[in-house]
C-alpha cells in the first residue's frame, strides 16, 4: 500500500513538472512587461536606499554636527522618497496588470477548451468542474500570482535597497543583520516542502478519518454482506494511528518554522543592540546605527515577514490549483463512442471482448437455489415473496424485473442471506446461506447495492477491497474490462489518493463494478448497482461482469439488462415467471407492459 506521504508528495512533484514549462513559456513571452516590473521596483529599491540613507546623514550630518538645516534637509530627502512610493506603486500595479490578465485569460481559454474537449468525448455528459474552473480557480490562480510577484519583487528590491544602505553606512552593519536573516530565511525555505506535506497529509488524515466514521455507519449492511467486519474496524484504528502520526510531524515542522521566523525576524534586531559597542568602537556613528534600525524595522524585516507568508500560504494554493486547470484534456473521440457520465474514454477503443468464460450447463451444483421460499415483513403481512423456487447455473446471466417495491431488493437479499426468510431454504454454490458466518458468505457470493461504497484511501485499495492480493494485471484488466480505465486515469492511476466526496454517484458505482469483477467470489449480485451509469457504460460493465467465471443476478435498472441476461424473472407480487426475453413476451403480461413502460419513458 502507497503511504499518503509519498501520494503527497510525488502529486506535488508531478504538479511542478507539469506546471513548470507553460509557466516558463508564459513569462518568456513577456519580456517587456518583466523589464518594465523591473525598472519600477529598481525605483522602490531606491526609494528604500533613501528613507535610511537620509534618517543617518540628518543625525550624523545635521543635528549631531550642530547644522539643523543640514539635518532638516537629509530628513526632506527621506520624506521625499517616502513620498515618491505612491507614483511607484502605481507603477508597479500597472505592469503586473498587463502580467496576471493575460494569464487569466489563457486560464478561461484553457478551461473553455478543456470543457468542449470533455464535451465531445462524453456525448450527453457535461464537465462538472468547469463553472468551478471558469470562476474560482482562475480567480484563485490569477490573485495567487499577483500577491506572490508582488511579495517577491518587494522583498527582492526591497532587500537590495536596504542591503546597499547597510553597506554605505558602514560595511560592519551588514556582519551584524546578514548572517541571522539569511540564516532564517534559509531554514524557512528548507521546511517548505515538508511543512506543506506535513500539512496536507494531516488534512487528508482527519478527513480520511471522519470519512471512515461517517461511511462505515451507512454501509454496516454491505460490511456485513462482505464479511468484512473485522478489516473496517481495523482500518479505523490504522486511520486514528495515521492522524496521530500526522498530527506530531506537523507539530515538528511548525516547531522549526516558528524558529526561523524567530531568526530572521527578530535575531537582527537584538544582535544589532548586542553589537553597538562594538559598532561604536570601529566609529560607526549613531545616525548609521539608527539608519541600520530604519532598515530593519520599516523595510527588511517587514518585506520577509510577508515574503514567508505569503509563500507558505499561497505558493502551494496556486501549483494546486493551476495543474488543475492546466491538466491534460481527454482526447476527442468519435460521437458514437461509448461514452459514460463516469468514466472519460480513453484514446482508443476498447479491445473487442473474448468469448463468454461458461462454466458447463451440466455443472450439478447450481449456482443459487430457493426452495419453496416465503418471507414476510410482519406476522399478518401479505408476503413479498411466496413460495419461491429458482435455481440459477453456474455460469448464468439473471435479470429479475418487476414493479417498484415488488420484492426484487428482498428477493437479492435472501440470496446474498444477509435476510432471512420465514420458510424454504436458500442454497449458493450448494451450502446454505441462512445463518452462516458472514466471512463464509463473503467468499461464495459479492452483494452490490445502489448505494456504492468507496472511501477515503487509494484507487488501488478501494478497487482490491474484495481481493486485497490481487496482482497489478489483474487488476488493471478488471479496470479496462469493466470500462473504468478513463476514470482510474483521470483519477492519477491506481495508486492516486481517492476522496468519495469528489466522485459522483455513477463514478462510485463504477469503482464498485471492478470491485465485484475482481472477486473470488463466483456469484455476483447486482441491486440496481448500474442506475447512475448511462446505458453504454452500464452494457459494458454488465456484459464485463457475466464473462467472468460464476453466475451473475441483476435486479434490472433499465430494460437493457434483461434484454442482456440469459433468462429473466419476473415479480408480479403474486409469483414469479421465470424464462428468456421471447418466451416471456409471450407468457406474462406484466413483462410486455414493462418492456413497453421502460421501451417507451427510459430507454
Amino acid at each position: 500500500m502507497t503511504s499518503p506521504g509519498a501520494g503527497t508528495a510525488t502529486r506535488e512533484r508531478g504538479a511542478l513538472r507539469r506546471v513548470a514549462p507553460p509557466a516558463r513559456r508564459f513569462l518568456a513571452d513577456r519580456k517587456g512587461v518583466l523589464a518594465r516590473l523591473g525598472a519600477w521596483s529598481v525605483a522602490e529599491s531606491a526609494q528604500t536606499f533613501l528613507g535610511g540613507y537620509g534618517v543617518a546623514q540628518a543625525v550624523d550630518r545635521g543635528f549631531l554636527a550642530g547644522d539643523t538645516a543640514a539635518g532638516l534637509g537629509w530628513l526632506g530627502v527621506a520624506a521625499v522618497a517616502v513620498l515618491l512610493g505612491a507614483p511607484v506603486v502605481t507603477g508597479v500595479f500597472a505592469q503586473l496588470a498587463r502580467l496576471t490578465e493575460p494569464l487569466r485569460d489563457a486560464l478561461v481559454r484553457r478551461a473553455v477548451t478543456r470543457s468542449l474537449a470533455e464535451a465531445s468525448a462524453r456525448p450527453g455528459g457535461g464537465d462538472r468542474a468547469a463553472v468551478s474552473r471558469l470562476t474560482n480557480q482562475v480567480e484563485i490562480v490569477r490573485d495567487s500570482f499577483a500577491g506572490l510577484v508582488l511579495t517577491l519583487r518587494s522583498f527582492v528590491f526591497t532587500a537590495a535597497g536596504a542591503l546597499l544602505g547597510l553597506f554605505t553606512l558602514d560595511p560592519a552593519l551588514l556582519v551584524v543583520v546578514v548572517p541571522p536573516l539569511a540564516g532564517g530565511l534559509a531554514l524557512f525555505l528548507v521546511t517548505l516542502r515538508p511543512m506543506s506535506a506535513a500539512q496536507r497529509r494531516a488534512l487528508a488524515a482527519d478527513e480520511a478519518l471522519g470519512d471512515h466514521a461517517s461511511r462505515t455507519r451507512g454501509a454496516l449492511r454491505d460490511i456485513t454482506a462482505c464479511g468484512t467486519r473485522e478489516e473496517a474496524a481495523r482500518r479505523g484504528e490504522r486511520l486514528v494511528e495515521d492522524a496521530a502520526v500526522c498530527a506530531r510531524v506537523l507539530a515538528r515542522w511548525a516547531a522549526v518554522r516558528t524558529l526561523a521566523l524567530g531568526v530572521a525576524g527578530q535575531l537582527p534586531f537584538l544582535l544589532l543592540l548586542l553589537a553597538v559597542p562594538w559598532l561604536r568602537a570601529r566609529g560607526v556613528g549613531t545616525g548609521a546605527l539608527l539608519g541600520a534600525f530604519t532598515y530593519l524595522a520599516q523595510s527588511l524585516l517587514p518585506a520577509l515577514h510577508t515574503l514567508m507568508t505569503a509563500i507558505g500560504a499561497a505558493g502551494t494554493r496556486l501549483l494546486v490549483v493551476l495543474d488543475r486547470i492546466t491538466g491534460t484534456a481527454p482526447p476527442v473521440t468519435a460521437p458514437h463512442a461509448p461514452a459514460s457520465e463516469t468514466a472519460p474514454q480513453a484514446a482508443s477503443p476498447p479491445p473487442p471482448p473474448p468469448p463468454p468464460l461458461r462454466r458447463s450447463a451440466s455443472t450439478p451444483t447450481p449456482a443459487v437455489e430457493l426452495r419453496s421460499v416465503t418471507l414476510s415483513y410482519g406476522a399478518r403481512a401479505e408476503p413479498v415473496l411466496d413460495s419461491l423456487d429458482l435455481r440459477v447455473e453456474d455460469g448464468e446471466h439473471l435479470a429479475v424485473v418487476g414493479p417498484s417495491g415488488i420484492g426484487k431488493s428482498t428477493l437479492a437479499r435472501v440470496v446474498a442471506g444477509t435476510l432471512a426468510p420465514g420458510g424454504g431454504t436458500v442454497e449458493v454454490d450448494g451450502r446454505p446461506v441462512t445463518g452462516r458466518d458472514p466471512a463464509e458468505l463473503g467468499a461464495l457470493r459479492a452483494l452490490l447495492p445502489q448505494q456504492a461504497y468507496v472511501f477515503t484511501s487509494t484507487v488501488r485499495d478501494n478497487l482490491t477491497y474484495l481481493c486485497p492480493d490481487a496482482r497489478t494485471a489483474e487488476l488493471r484488466a478488471a479496470v479496462r474490462e469493466v470500462g473504468a480505465d478513463g476514470l482510474v486515469a483521470r483519477l492519477g492511476g491506481l495508486d492516486a489518493p481517492l476522496v468519495p466526496g469528489d466522485l459522483s454517484q455513477g463514478e462510485r458505482q463504477l469503482l464498485v463494478l471492478v470491485r465485484a469483477h475482481l472477486s473470488p467470489a463466483r456469484l455476483l449480485l447486482l441491486d440496481e448497482a448500474t442506475c447512475h451509469l448511462d446505458a453504454a457504460a452500464e452494457a459494458r460493465a454488465e456484459e464485463a461482469l457475466a464473462r467472468r467465471p460464476g453466475a451473475l443476478l441483476v435486479v434490472a435498472h433499465r430494460m437493457s439488462s434483461a434484454l442482456r441476461a440469459d433468462r429473466v424473472v419476473v415479480l408480479d407480487g403474486v409469483g414469479a415467471v421465470c424464462g428468456t426475453h421471447g418466451d416471456l413476451l409471450g407468457r406474462s403480461p406484466l413483462y410486455r407492459d414493462l418492456v413497453g413502460y421502460w421501451g417507451g419513458t427510459r430507454e
